[in-house]
């Protein structure tokens, strides 16, 4: 059965919402964005909007920092999986 990620991906968050459901200060979202961890949409008016994928990256982020695990690092798996991801969808 194939999953529909559609409603996963669909921005459409506030900050607030993510904030409250993440328990992450508005300043740690900002910091985690301007280190390319995470890529919310923006409005017409410049507010960020979050999807649910993004709650999970979030989430993701905030355990690897509370283990220790610095930014830079976190950032390559990303990258890595991110790639790896794209070459597994060119493939199939």
């Amino acid at each position: 059965m194939k999953k529909d990620y559609s409603y996963r991906e669909k921005k459409v968050m506030t900050m607030k919402t993510v904030t409250e459901m993440t328990g992450l200060s508005e300043r740690q979202i900002r910091y985690y964005e301007t280190q390319k961890l995470i890529f919310p949409a923006r409005t017409s008016s410049r507010a960020r909007r979050y999807s649910f994928s993004d709650i999970e990256t979030l989430m993701d982020i905030a355990e690897k920092i509370e283990e220790g695990v610095l930014t830079r690092e976190i950032r390559d798996d990303f990258d890595k999986k991110r790639k790896k991801d794209t070459h597994k969808t060119n493939i199939s």
